[in-house]
């Protein structure tokens, strides 16, 4: 398999039986599954499911491919997807009006955790220990007492709320606020022997006491500041040429959450980090 995604197509009622398929597959209401009207792997869909610890997969080679759970797919004589299983794979479900057709399979996904099990603590309430904002994508970052936060924008005068950002997307969840835990910084040091830090994460707030994976998918405040866990803020590549090696894989799993901002306000060190009720 491989992560990258067929291209954008013009198949809005196809991409609706899409939503359908996965909710039948993770037993939701279809009303719950945001619509696609474009790429399925990198739209609506995608940031809806990161919220939940799920990620859609395509898959590099359809017509061969076996899987002994469920999976999404279309023929290329179909109008529309269906829920495949089995090994060898077969047609398991068809949404009501859809003729799946009974040629080649020319696109499927996986429905799959990227993390099967997060690393949990017992910590529910936490404070701000530091902020930072990066005036772009390379630049140094800048320690802050306060920080005046825009909703759906960011950290005033930060890479991403100025769309500056390395992994920058216009309208994209989950980029205008990143968190990461202080305890994560220090475990790099205990357990991998990596002494980096906290700013060199290259994250917005540096939290401490608060179990930041138990906010994904889940509304939060800093002071009063109202928040939502949109997806994992893993490591990745590009964090890994400026830092010490070894560092993406010691905070696998524990690299932070990303948020998006719901209302505009300022947050400040010491700020209580709790969960909305």
């Amino acid at each position: 398999m491989t992560t990258k995604p067929p291209s954008p197509t013009d198949r809005s009622s196809e991409n609706e039986t899409f939503s359908i398929c996965l909710a039948e597959i993770l037993g939701v209401n279809v009303g719950d599954v945001p619509a696609s009207s474009t790429n399925i792997g990198l739209d609506g869909i995608g940031y809806w499911l990161a919220t939940q610890n799920l990620a859609l997969i395509p898959v590099r080679e359809p017509a061969e491919f076996q899987w002994a759970g469920w999976w999404i797919a279309r023929f290329s004589d179909g109008d529309g997807y269906v829920v495949m299983a089995g090994t060898p794979s077969d047609v398991a479900w068809v949404p009501r009006g859809v003729a799946c057709g009974s040629q080649e399979i020319v696109e499927g996904w996986v429905v799959a955790a990227p993390a099967l099990s997060l690393p949990s603590r017992d910590a529910r309430r936490g404070i701000v220990e530091a902020i930072y904002r990066f005036a772009e994508s390379g630049a140094p970052g800048e320690a802050l007492q306060m920080a005046h936060l825009m909703a759906g924008v960011g950290i005033e005068g930060d890479r991403y709320a100025l769309g500056k950002g390395h992994f920058s997307e216009e309208g994209r969840w989950g980029q205008a606020l990143t968190l990461i835990e202080a305890e994560s910084i220090e475990m790099l040091a205990s357990e991998h022997g990596i002494e980096m830090p906290t700013v060199d994460a290259r994250r917005n707030i540096v939290t401490r006491n608060i179990d930041l994976n138990a906010l994904l998918g889940k509304r939060f405040r800093i002071g009063g500041l109202l928040c939502q866990g949109s997806r994992l803020a893993e490591p990745c590549a590009w964090l890994q040429k400026t830092t010490p090696p070894g560092t993406l894989r010691g905070l696998v799993h524990r690299g932070g959450l990303r948020a998006d901002i719901l209302e505009d306000g300022s947050v400040k060190r010491g700020d209580p980090v709790v969960p909305e009720d």
